[in-house]
């Protein structure tokens, strides 16, 4: 089943963010391998690709996972997570309708 990952940043989170963002990606660089990541992504602080030094708010991830749990689990172990990027990571069950 898919699962939605949304995570929200601490303020002024962009530089701890940057440093950890590498071992962030290798997980969402494996997902795909897998062929288990739907979309990944950050939510910018403004309206704009590249939102420069007002960063970022927080992320979206879309997943495959056996269930709810293994989901809950890969989430807790994200590297955002221990270096303190995120202020919280809800995880719901998704059901992709389209396209």
């Amino acid at each position: 089943m898919l699962y939605a990952v949304i995570s929200e940043d601490i303020g002024n989170s962009l530089e701890v963010r940057l440093k950890t963002r590498p071992a962030h990606v290798d997980r969402l660089e494996a997902l795909n391998a897998e062929g288990r990541l739907v979309l990944a992504g950050p939510h910018p602080a403004v309206d704009n690709d590249d939102p420069g030094a007002a960063g970022f708010t927080g992320s979206l991830i879309v997943a495959e996972f056996d269930d709810l749990e293994a989901a809950q689990d890969w989430a807790n172990a994200d590297p955002y997570v221990s270096a303190g990027v995120y202020a919280r990571v809800t995880v719901k069950p998704f059901k992709k309708v389209l396209p």
